[in-house]
């Protein structure tokens, strides 16, 4: 066996292991079928390809070869997409229009173990950034980190939004942007870990985006939840209902769960009444979960 190929994440390896299985090659990802499960790997690890010794010449042919691969039908691509993509791209000075990439992360928001983290929310996500792209710094660098900041979602994975950084930095790295915009767009990303509060504006914004969901009409909130519940399938069902009590408590004790003005004069109010509405749903009764 010889190394064929460094994939950046599950997603770019996937790819490439399609991509070689429709040239008629086997691959492996660090010695067993992609299918079968990559497990956790640290933030940034490149995951390896391997094919037989007499495939590996013709199997980096292949891979060499796929950015000319026939990419997506634009007319199946929501018009909005295309619009979002094409602002980013030329907004970070990027040369060419960075297709094959957004095809790529077009793929990867549709895998078939979403729920909620879909290309649904993607769309969502960019349609509330266009009506306020007034309110950033660097409007393309917050647009690009919405592309990426959910591209990584393994359902048990710890690490989905450091593998996201991590891709978007080697993506952005190989189209020649500047070393400091690809840190703001990484720095973005991982501020969607929602693990402490966001400091910059650009970081304020794209959060606030990100916990729209909490301020949407009752009915897709709801609806929401639901979606978050199918991810997390796989957690038993009193676990699930502490943890995501405690979760939706937190955004509840916050003196304000958006960061900017703007989305709190438009989501604030329905945020506190959805949140309070899944909190009391949860609670436990008579003592149990």
């Amino acid at each position: 066996m010889k190394q064929a190929y460094n994939a950046a994440n599950p997603v770019d390896a996937q790819l490439v292991v399609d991509l070689l299985a429709s040239a008629g090659i086997d691959a492996f990802v660090q010695g067993q079928f992609l299918s079968g499960g990559v497990g956790e790997l640290p933030a940034g690890e490149l995951l390896r390809v391997w094919v037989a010794d007499d495939d590996v010449e013709r199997a980096r042919a292949c891979i060499a070869n796929r950015e000319v691969q026939e990419p997506l039908i634009e007319d199946a691509i929501d018009p909005a997409l295309i619009r979002s993509w094409a602002r980013a791209w030329n907004g970070l000075a990027a040369p060419g229009d960075g297709l094959a990439l957004r095809d790529r992360l077009i793929a990867a928001w549709s895998e078939p173990q979403r729920r909620y983290h879909t290309l649904r929310h993607l769309g969502d996500c960019l349609a509330l950034l266009e009506q306020a792209l007034d309110q950033a710094e660097h409007p393309a660098e917050v647009e690009m980190a919405l592309w990426f900041h959910d591209a990584i979602y393994e359902l048990k994975a710890k690490d989905n939004e450091a593998r996201s950084a991590a891709w978007a930095e080697q993506a952005l790295s190989a189209a020649a942007v500047a070393s400091d915009i690809r840190g703001r767009v990484s720095d973005l990303i991982m501020a969607t870990c929602h693990d402490v509060l966001p400091v910059t504006a650009d970081a304020k914004l794209l959060v606030d985006i990100d916990l729209s969901i909490l301020g949407a009409d009752a009915e897709r909130f709801d609806e929401y939840e639901v979606q978050v519940r199918q991810e997390y399938a796989w957690v038993p069902a009193p676990l699930f209902r502490r943890k995501r009590r405690e979760i939706l408590m937190e955004f509840l004790a916050r003196p304000h769960i958006y960061g900017t003005n703007w989305f709190r004069e438009r989501f604030e109010a329905t945020a506190r009444a959805n949140l309070q509405r899944s909190v009391t749903r949860l609670r436990p009764w008579l003592g149990f979960w």
